[in-house]
């Protein structure tokens, strides 16, 4: 196999048919003293580590002389266990910063026969790691072990970039929490000397040490927590909107939190609407009821869209003959799902008709308020929870675009606009595409995908709060008049050639 995978990999591949599978050999004779300039490291088992890398050496690394190696590990080799006791089966990735290295006769190394994507080999790893090994090994009294050709003979995974990165992700997260741990015990296991006094200086070294390692897990462990999580890494409109709930249920204002509750609904719906908008007319989806929301900008009265207009978006979005034929990442997928299921849809309707008593002077009783409150929380709450993918789908905001014409790709800077607050500082990402707009609001996919939202969602200083907010058109009263989703200020002024375009007048 000289050509490389590409994109995707066909299903049924056998690892034979991207790799040469190897056997480590014995290495009896003699090593060479550590450090000693063109020895060869030995791998073994214990060098696999948890993570999918490579260990580095330790006092039982083993060395030989250059020149006696059989064959030498290349960047991109998959080391597993060929003998190792059941259920550890390990594998490791070779890297550039390994080697020169040998495999011993406890490992076996898959080599590739062409060009192997990377994310893939990692797919790959993973698979093998999972527990194949463990199933296709032989069972000889309490060793396992793992011939060449059963090896060979197994069937790969199909290449799914978007799973691979989120399996690393994982991964990285349980090495970091592992580190911890290792730190915090080596810190106990510290104090005290052999005799049983403590160290000097020991006492400092904990409580400082201490201190950070406290830090990091209250850190972590709010975001078990439900509020902190929307709080902080939902997207602003919707993040702005909760931290107003949780400020007025804290006071007891239970009006104002009534209010606020029910209003937050509608700007989650709002939001999620516009994307669905915006993603459906960039992959050429006609939705009849993004058509219909011009009636409600020119209609007479006065008022403009709301949680009705926006849920029969979601609402025919959800169904799967206008996603037929989307990449399985795509956000429409999940925003398809939103509202695809009775708890969620009577949560909407409860919330949808508490919204409209409200608006037509028919409020709750101020005996009746605490139960009304409370329940109407719980509702928000529910689709809060169905809505949790859009902490992975961060809302940008293009501040710059610099394209390299010997690379290919450009360097964009952007505001993360994820969290209670619109000042965040810029970062930098590439993009392989010059064809993003500064200023321009964006959702980026799960799979780094940019899709631009404008003129459906635009981001600008409000004129009446002076604070940078998101937009959307309202109504058209003589000029178009466009409303903040955080605060619901309205301002005159549009970008009327791309709303015509849009198909919005």
């Amino acid at each position: 196999m000289t050509e490389s995978l590409g994109s995707a990999a066909p299903i049924g591949l056998k690892v034979s048919d991207v790799f040469s599978v190897m056997r480590g050999r014995s290495y009896r004779d003699p090593k060479a003293p550590p450090g000693k300039s063109g020895t060869v490291r030995i791998l073994r088992l214990p060098d696999l580590g948890r993570s999918g890398g490579v260990g580095p050496p330790n006092d039982r690394t083993e060395w030989l002389p250059a020149g006696r190696e059989a064959e030498l590990l290349q960047p991109g080799d998959i080391l597993v266990t060929r003998t190792f006791a059941p259920g550890l089966g390990r594998g490791a990735v070779v890297r550039e910063a390994d080697l020169p290295a040998v495999a011993n006769e406890y490992l076996l190394y898959l080599r590739p026969k062409g060009e192997v994507p990377e994310l893939y080999v990692q797919l790959i790893l993973t698979y093998l790691r999972s527990g194949v090994l463990d199933r296709i090994a032989t069972r000889t009294a309490n060793m396992s072990r793992v011939s060449v050709p059963t090896l060979a003979d197994v069937r790969l995974p199909e290449r799914d970039d978007t799973l691979t990165e989120a399996l690393e992700e994982i991964v990285v997260a349980g090495e970091e929490l592992r580190r911890w741990s290792e730190e915090a015990a080596a810190v106990v296991g510290g104090i005290f000397g052999f005799d049983g006094s403590t160290r000097p200086r020991a006492r400092g070294r904990v409580i400082e040490a201490g201190q950070l390692l406290r830090l990091r897990a209250n850190a972590a462990s709010q975001l078990d927590d439900f509020g902190y999580t929307v709080r902080t890494r939902f997207p602003y409109p919707i993040a702005l909107r909760w931290r107003e709930v949780e400020a007025r249920v804290s006071s007891e204002d239970l009006r104002r939190a009534y209010t606020a509750v029910l209003a937050a609904a509608e700007i989650l719906l709002a939001y999620c609407a516009l994307l669905t908008a915006a993603l459906a007319r960039e992959a050429s989806i006609e939705l009849s009821n993004v058509a219909a929301l011009r009636n409600k900008f020119i209609g007479r009265g006065g008022g403009g869209p709301g949680i009705g207009e926006w849920t029969v978006i979601l609402q025919e979005i959800s169904g799967e003959r206008k996603r037929r034929g989307l990449p399985d990442e795509h956000p429409l997928h999940d925003l398809g799902q939103l509202l695809n299921d009775d708890d969620a849809e009577e949560a909407r309707k409860r919330l949808a008709k508490r919204r409209n008593n409200e608006s037509h002077e028919r409020r709750v009783d101020d005996v009746d308020l605490p139960t009304a409150l409370a329940g109407a929380l719980e509702d928000l709450k529910l689709l809060l929870r169905r809505a949790m993918f859009l902490a992975d789908m961060p809302l940008i905001e293009v501040t710059s675009v610099d394209w390299n014409s010997f690379r290919n790709e450009a360097s964009l800077g952007f505001r993360r606009l994820m969290g209670d607050h619109p000042v965040v500082p810029t970062e930098t990402m590439k993009h392989g595409s010059s064809a993003v707009e500064r200023h321009s609001l964006y959702l980026v996919g799960r799979d780094r995908s940019l899709h631009l939202l404008r003129p459906f969602l635009v981001g600008k200083v409000c004129s009446e709060c002076r604070t940078w907010s998101t937009f959307h058109v309202d109504k058209v009263e003589g000029k178009i008049v466009m409303k903040t989703l955080e605060h619901g200020h309205l301002q005159r002024e549009a970008d009327e050639v791309s709303l015509q375009e849009a198909g919005l007048l």
